[in-house]
């Protein structure tokens, strides 16, 4: 894990390069809508601090990892939801695109199972 990479798009973000529809913050996490949503309710919530995966993440900021899950119940509530599924990506097999650990928060419709 790093604090950035410079060719991250999500670590761009963070920083204020890229704009998004930023819909909370916190001291360790920023959540976003995702520009192409999956359901009625979909907004991406990551770290502050690069790390590609949500394992790599556990495994070297254990205490960010339980800020980010704390915060994607957060964000459901204050959108108006109490059931929502939570997506972690892990790899390009995965359907991992951007490789800075992300929540995917969806909810607001019915969701099928099994998924994708």
């Amino acid at each position: 894990m790093s604090l950035t990479d410079e060719d991250c798009l999500f670590c761009k973000i963070v920083a204020g390069d890229i704009p998004a529809e930023i819909v909370s913050e916190t001291e360790h996490t920023l959540a976003f809508r995702d520009l192409n949503p999956q359901a009625p309710l979909h907004v991406l919530v990551i770290p502050r601090v690069h790390a590609a995966d949500i394992a790599s993440l556990a495994e070297t900021a254990p205490e960010a990892a339980v800020d980010l899950l704390a915060e994607t119940r957060r964000v459901a509530r204050a959108e108006g939801h109490e059931s929502y599924r939570l997506v972690f990506n892990t790899g390009a097999d995965a359907g991992q695109t951007v490789f800075h650990v992300h929540g995917h928060v969806l909810a607001g419709r019915s969701l099928a199972w099994p998924p994708g």
